[in-house]
Parts: structure tokens; sequence; C-alpha cells
């Protein structure tokens, strides 16, 4: 599968999906290590990841996917939400919450 069809699938299968640097148990960035406790305190216990520094395809095509140049990148509903900083603003004003409860409920 092309890469870039592979990401399409990826976003479009799990309601959210953090392609980060390492995993979140791992982390190997403190950006990709701030975006998995913003989601984790946010509810987003089961986090689907894709470590990008495994998957140099994704990590090479995925900014071009997404128009966004930098990593963590947080897709929800197969949205692109952001980087780090605004996952951040979005758990500070408790906007994440609802957002991934939405995204989680049945």
């Amino acid at each position: 599968m092309p890469v870039m069809e592979r990401i399409q699938a990826e976003v479009e299968s799990h309601p959210i999906v953090l392609f980060m640097k390492g995993t979140p148990e791992f982390p190997m960035c403190g950006f990709s290590s701030r975006a998995v406790q913003a989601l984790r305190d946010a509810g987003a216990e089961q986090l689907y990841t894709i470590n990008v520094l495994e998957e140099p395809e994704i990590r090479a095509n995925l900014p071009r996917f997404s128009n966004w140049p930098t990593f963590p990148q947080l897709f929800i509903q197969g949205e692109l939400i952001g980087g780090c900083d605004i996952t951040l603003e979005l758990h500070e004003s408790g906007e994440l919450r609802r957002i991934v409860a939405e995204a989680l409920s049945p």
C-alpha cells in the first residue's frame, strides 16, 4: 500500500491517532511525551500511536499529508488537531477532554 494511502487508512480507522517519536511508554522527545500525558489526562487511556522513528516513510510523508511540519501530530476522528502546543492548549482549556470523550463514545 502506498504510504499516503496507509496514513489515510490509519487516521480513518482509529478514533485517536498520535504520530510521535517513540512510544507512549518510552517517548523519544519531550514534545511527544507532553502530548501523550495530556491525552492520558484527558481520558485517552487506550491511545493508538505510530512511532515515526521506526517508520521512515511515514515520517518523511506525513508533513505533506497533513500540511503540518513537526511531530507529534494528533488526529482525532480523522482530522488533524495539531502538534504538542495545540494539544496542550486544548488540555489546559478543558476542551481536549470533551473532544476525546466524543471520539471514544460509541
